[in-house]
């Protein structure tokens, strides 16, 4: 703690935004980027606790007063070190992830928690703007061979610690560019795709080989999701090539509005816009679902409804309403209830997408999509509330909103059955597949070679997440190849 008295002497400083009015006529980053001064100020906030709580609400458990020290320190390529001790990706949870570790720093007790995110941040892309970030070769090749199949945070994370480790991993992604839904189902105004691909060049040097535009077991996937394979290889086929595969298939299953009049032409799953608008943005071919001049409906309170604002408001809709049907939270958490800190706070929350335009509504359920000549016009809605856990319907709290576009973003149910099924994956009571996270046969499933990590397991959840498992799967399928591992759980 190099400053004992630094979190009563500096507030917090937040990184500022473009304008509104700016930044929603491009796709590109509009956050600036705090100064080093202000990045070294903020490490100093750190109070260096008895229990960092920090580390528990990092599911990726981030060494975190370390690093916030040595950037007051102004030792940038120590934070680096203990930074990436952890975390194979700085660069993607600095920008999307939701910081629960910022809700678990102990200075949020009482005051505003340590701007971890934005540290974070600023110690990652600093390594690469001074060249620090360098593939990491293993001295010795192992011989043995891995199929990753899918190339999200969860698959990337795993084929890199394998990687350095000595083994030849082959990704394997059924669309034609790497990232999974980094790339199609996150914005480029909140990632810009070009971090993947420097990324990437590391993982290629050392030793990963990527294969795109491969669908792996089957050609059936869920409604929605980016499926651009050209080829395909069998389970067969991949059993026999290699020593261990590695399923990262995400959860691409989306949850569905069965109402009546679903089926009219404007009711899309978010995916259904968000991956082409990607697709567009990256020159691959126009989006054909527009939202310019329209009145959008987005159902979904949560990071994919949120998205679909700021999509929707850089298309030029003429109005965009979000809705959610649990109800309104509080705006600040309730600081002196014992049973909120360290966990993640429910609280309002509101995301640089809705600053940019958009009415937001709770407690509303869907009853019907009205249309004419088979395209959607508008909405018969309700109010609900709950009861006894149960949600019920208001009496009387009926009404119609105009709606040209309605996009579907409540979330994801579990991961493509079809591919479970192809391997003969056994599953959980949520359909997602199998295996455990302790013990020797952790991250297993019930077929001999055949590992599972982040989504496709755990169901819909966060990059880092996604990014723990693939690590910790990472270790389990190295110690089954060669007897015991080195590499970090």
């Amino acid at each position: 703690m190099g400053k004992i008295t630094g979190f009563l002497e500096q507030a917090r400083i937040y990184p500022l935004y473009e304008a509104p009015d700016n930044r929603v006529k491009h796709y590109k980053e509009f956050v600036h980027a705090l100064s080093d001064a202000d990045v070294a100020k903020q490490g100093a906030r750190c109070m260096d606790c008895g229990i960092p709580f920090c580390h528990n609400g990092c599911p990726i458990n981030n060494i975190i007063p370390d690093f916030n020290d040595l950037v007051y320190q102004q030792d940038w390529q120590g934070a680096l070190e203990v930074l990436s001790l952890t975390n194979n990706f700085p660069e993607f949870t600095g920008r999307i992830c939701p910081a629960p570790c910022e809700a678990a720093c102990t200075l949020n007790i009482n005051n505003d928690a340590v701007g971890i995110k934005s540290i974070e941040q600023a110690i990652i892309d600093k390594a690469w703007t001074n060249n620090w970030i360098a593939p990491q070769k293993p001295a010795i090749k192992t011989g043995k061979k891995i199929a990753i199949v899918g190339s999200g945070p969860a698959g990337l994370a795993c084929a890199q610690q394998l990687a350095r480790v000595g083994h030849d991993v082959t990704v394997f992604e059924k669309n034609s560019r790497i990232g999974g839904l980094l790339r199609y189902g996150i914005p480029d105004f909140k990632l810009e795709k070009w971090l993947i691909d420097r990324r990437m060049g590391q993982m290629v040097d050392e030793g990963v080989t990527f294969k795109t535009g491969v669908s792996v077991a089957t050609d059936e996937f869920p409604a929605g999701a980016a499926n651009g394979a050209s080829s395909s290889i069998s389970v067969e086929e991949l059993k026999m090539q290699f020593d261990a595969v590695v399923l990262a298939i995400g959860s691409e299953t989306p949850r569905d509005l069965p109402a009546p009049g679903r089926d009219l032409k404007g009711v899309h799953y978010a995916l259904e816009w968000l991956i082409p608008q990607n697709q567009m943005v990256a020159g691959d071919g126009d989006n054909p679902i527009n939202a310019k001049g329209k009145h959008v409906v987005v159902i979904g309170g949560g990071d994919t409804g949120s998205d679909c604002v700021g999509t929707s408001n850089r298309h030029g809709a003429k109005s965009v309403t979000q809705f959610e049907v649990m109800p309104r939270p509080r705006e600040l958490e309730d600081k002196s209830s014992t049973s909120v800190w360290p966990y993640w706070p429910m609280k309002m929350r509101t995301s640089s997408s809705h600053d940019e335009g958009c009415e937001r509504d709770w407690s509303v359920t869907t009853k019907a999509f009205i249309g004419k000549n088979g395209k959607v016009e508008k909405l018969l809605c309700a109010r609900v509330e709950f009861v006894n856990g149960k949600m019920v319907e208001v009496e009387g709290s009926e009404f119609e909103i105009k709606a040209d576009l309605v996009l579907l973003a409540m979330g994801f149910v579990h991961p493509a059955q079809s591919v479970l099924d192809a391997f003969g994956i056994d599953k959980d009571a949520r359909s997602n597949a199998a295996a455990r996270t302790d013990g020797a046969a952790a991250y297993r499933t019930n077929v001999d070679k055949v590992f599972v990590a982040g989504d496709v397991r755990r169901g819909q959840s966060l990059v880092v997440w996604a990014i723990r498992e693939g690590r910790q799967a990472a270790h389990f399928v190295d110690a089954q190849l060669m007897g015991e591992s080195d590499l970090p759980l």
